[in-house]
């Protein structure tokens, strides 16, 4: 192991002397062995959980830094007819805990054909694409969106959130 990064800078005025790609579920971490592009090894020892985002630095001990890039994945391009027709689709998806990552005219998800056929059936427009994945955070714009998994199904009962 080459190093400990310890702190994450959004911006840098060296050049990183290395690259580490990450997908959506990988840069969220606290403490992991990392493995960069150009074969550097590094341990991410963070004080607290935290998500890494496209084009954030890994602060290493010696002040080198390592770059993270968001690697591409196998994603649902979502889009509609009207604004409306994607607000609409948008708040659906979010009623399912989903990550969405929202763009002006497109939504983005992870590919999933159980939600890809619900979209089809509400007149989205989708398609396959494979592109860094950066969904919007938690509820206050803080943290991250999780999975909505507490051991049973809603379809055949209702609750409040």
């Amino acid at each position: 192991m080459s190093d400990i990064a310890q702190q994450i800078k959004k911006s840098s005025s060296t050049a990183p002397i290395d690259t580490v790609v990450l997908d959506y579920e990988a840069r969220y971490l606290r403490r992991k062995l990392l493995h960069c592009t150009n074969g550097l090894e590094l341990l991410i020892d963070l004080p607290k959980a935290t998500v890494l985002e496209h084009d954030d630095y890994l602060i290493l001990q010696n002040n080198t830094c390592v770059q993270v890039k968001a690697a591409n994945e196998d994603l649902i391009e979502v889009k509609a007819e009207t604004p409306h027709r994607l607000t609409v689709i948008a708040y659906h998806l979010g009623n399912r805990h989903l990550p969405v990552q929202v763009e002006p005219t497109r939504l983005l998800i992870k590919q999933d054909h159980v939600i890809e056929e619900l979209l089809t059936k509400m007149q989205a427009d989708v398609k396959h694409v494979s592109l860094p994945f950066n969904p919007e955070g938690g509820a206050y714009g803080l943290g991250r969106t999780h999975g909505h998994d507490h051991g049973h199904s809603h379809d055949s009962h209702s609750h409040d959130h």
